[in-house]
């Protein structure tokens, strides 16, 4: 057994793994009860178990899950650079976890979480590395009730994005990615091999058969499908591109047998928020998203860092 793999279950408290596998082998089942509280860890997950561990960055994402009785009770993993991502957890469990990731080193920029669980550690990791925790993004998660077509319809057609369509997907999602404020999850190229490898990408086109807007899917993990992004170029915007692109991807998840379609909204754009409710999206929970700046703690740095 590798020295960081999640030991057998008669263990309790917070273990942390670079295995993947191992992870969910142990975190699996808990990951699948609640599919969409949990659909982050499940896609990611996911595209590293299929596309390879560096399909988000160069270095080995980190992966731990919360023992409690033979049972699992928590999960995170992050892949660096990028923020750490936790399943909801209670305050104390929050805390408990806040003080295992000082104590193994493990370097935090920032939290995403359902809301009250980010708040939790956002505080906790303040209250022993110092940082000043930063509010980025306060978002929603959405389930889709029923599919409802907003009207007006604009002209135009959709279709599922193909191979010629590579150089248009990633230069979308790069520019995706800058509009909100985050850097590139998965790189962009990998991002548009993915989609096209699993027919996850759907184009709204114009009469002319130029693209306007796009909408993504996930890979169906448990059950449940994520619609991630979907982007219109500022210009093109105002003119019910997106929403038509949303509904046609829904549609596509519900004909590929999807238990449950979900997507993300930036509480910040009321725009939005109110189109997916149109379209038959109703809420499920809130999220936020924190960065943390002047870490002061030598403990919360990578082992490798440390002096």
């Amino acid at each position: 057994m590798r020295p960081d793999t999640p030991p057998p279950a008669d263990t309790h408290g917070w273990h942390t793994t670079d295995d993947l596998d191992a992870f969910l082998l142990r975190a699996g089942d808990f990951l699948r009860s609640r599919p969409d509280l949990h659909t982050v860890l499940l896609t990611v997950t996911e595209s590293l178990r299929t596309r390879g561990l560096d399909a988000y960055g160069e270095e080995a994402p980190v992966f731990g899950l919360l023992e409690e009785r033979g049972s699992i009770r928590g999960a995170y993993f992050r892949t660096p650079p990028h923020r750490l991502y936790v399943t909801p957890l209670t305050v104390t469990r929050t805390d408990s976890l806040a003080a295992h990731l000082e104590a193994v080193g493990r370097a935090v920029p920032g939290v995403g979480a359902e809301a009250g669980t980010a708040a939790a550690f956002a505080e906790a990791w303040r209250r022993r590395t110092g940082t000043t925790p930063v509010p980025h993004r306060r978002q929603r998660l959405y389930r889709l009730g029923t599919l409802t077509v907003p009207r007006p319809v604009p002209e135009g057609r959709a279709r599922i994005a193909q191979e010629g369509d590579r150089e248009l997907l990633a230069r979308w999602f790069a520019e995706f990615s800058r509009d909100v404020g985050e850097s590139e999850g998965m790189r962009a190229e990998s991002w548009a091999d993915a989609r096209l490898a699993h027919g996850g990408a759907v184009l709204w086109e114009s009469p002319d058969g130029t693209p306007v807007s796009l909408a993504g899917l996930t890979p169906q993990v448990a059950g449940q499908i994520r619609v991630a992004p979907v982007y219109t170029p500022a210009p093109l915007r105002g003119r019910g591109y997106a929403g038509a692109a949303t509904v046609e991807v829904s549609r596509l998840a519900r004909e590929r047998g999807a238990d449950e379609v979900l997507l993300f909204t930036d509480l910040a754009n009321p725009t939005s928020n109110g189109l997916y409710q149109r379209i038959g999206y109703r809420p499920v929970a809130d999220f936020a998203v924190y960065d943390f700046q002047g870490q002061s703690s030598s403990r919360a740095q990578p082992p490798s860092a440390r002096r």
